[in-house]
């Protein structure tokens, strides 16, 4: 949905909200160009301290960072917790802020660029395949596991938005992750098949007629085609039907808008995605679940859908944060300390 065009303006704009706005950062103004409020500015002795590293996956170079707790000792050992990003989101945004907030509580994190996306490699660009996703966590997971001071027999997974979806995914398999939690998790395969609320089910095989031709077009060597890159007017914007897309917007285009993040995604994507489901084989899930999301969320069905269908563990638990709305659970500080007292309880108890 963000036009690149756009960019040089929305910084300008960004730059000039009042800070009672958004609580968000100025991304040019961060060493490490981070764009949530509280982020860190310096690596400081006996603070939280953030290291960017890179490491390769299947053939690409993969931009993560590791935040590491307060008097981090290489010679000690430290449980971990793997943070996914939300589609179109990079590991500056709201990945990043819970990733430093759980740093505060003694944890070892990491968040990564998804392949494809954002710092990571990958041509061409915004692929947004969910076995890239997927891989992605795995990925994480292997490189964490090899960081000083990380204990691998206490590693969480916890994903937010698409990432949540594709973190359910990853831990059906991935039994290195001892608990799961997931954060407004969007279920990338249904929205995409069925349209936001399941609002596009007429239209699906039109739909899957287009990814098909736009796929023909790129394996003969034309232009790519991209999805969910619509240059929308504030006025637009505002008649959208649907929270998480007006607010989604804003908080991508204006408040933590990062030069990396764009919700487009190639056209021929669409093959893998719709034929995607997040809860597909999620009984195979036998490990500690909470699933958070806003009580006024417009995608809480899809959390509890995946919620009600987790059957293969009896510890589970679905926490609705009474008044958010979606992408307020990526930034409202009442939420986000709600979110994070939950988080933390669940993750002592688990790792």
């Amino acid at each position: 949905m963000k036009h690149t065009g756009l960019k040089a303006t929305l910084m300008a704009a960004m730059v000039g909200l009042g800070a009672g706005e958004a609580g968000a950062a100025d991304y040019r103004k961060n060493p490490f160009t981070l764009v949530y409020d509280g982020a860190i500015t310096a690596n400081q002795p006996g603070k939280v301290n953030i290291h960017p590293v890179t490491f390769t996956l299947n053939g690409l170079s993969i931009s993560a960072n590791v935040y590491t707790p307060a008097n981090y000792d290489s010679t000690k050992h430290y449980p971990a917790v793997v943070v996914a990003h939300p589609n179109g989101g990079v590991k500056e945004q709201v990945a990043g802020l819970y990733a430093q907030r759980l740093a505060e509580q003694g944890y070892i994190t990491i968040t990564a660029d998804a392949a494809y996306q954002g710092a990571s490699g990958g041509l061409p660009r915004s692929v947004d395949k969910p076995s890239n996703r997927i891989e992605d966590i795995h990925g994480m997971a292997d490189f964490i596991t090899g960081y000083p001071g990380v204990d691998s027999a206490r590693m969480g997974l916890l994903g937010i938005c698409g990432g949540g979806g594709y973190s359910l995914a990853a831990a059906q398999t991935d039994k290195r992750f001892k608990s799961i939690a997931t954060l407004s998790m969007f279920n990338s395969g249904r929205v995409r098949r069925n349209g936001y609320a399941d609002s596009q089910l007429d239209s699906i095989q039109a739909r899957l007629q287009q990814a098909s031709k736009a796929r023909a077009q790129e394996a003969a060597g034309g232009e790519v085609l991209y999805s969910g890159d619509a240059n929308l007017t504030d006025e637009q914007i505002a008649k959208l039907p649907f929270d998480l897309y007006r607010q989604g917007y804003e908080y991508y285009w204006k408040t933590h808008a990062h030069p990396n993040s764009t919700f487009k995604y190639t056209t021929s994507s669409l093959l893998d995605l719709m034929r995607f489901d997040a809860t597909d084989q999620i009984e195979l899930i036998d490990k500690p679940l909470l699933m958070i999301a806003g009580s006024k969320a417009d995608s809480l069905y899809m959390t509890e859908d995946a919620f009600a269908k987790a059957m293969g563990t009896s510890d589970k638990e679905l926490f609705k944060l009474e008044g958010a709305t979606h992408i307020e659970t990526y930034w409202v500080p009442k939420y986000v300390n709600a979110a994070m007292e939950k988080l933390t309880a669940f993750f002592s108890r688990t790792l």
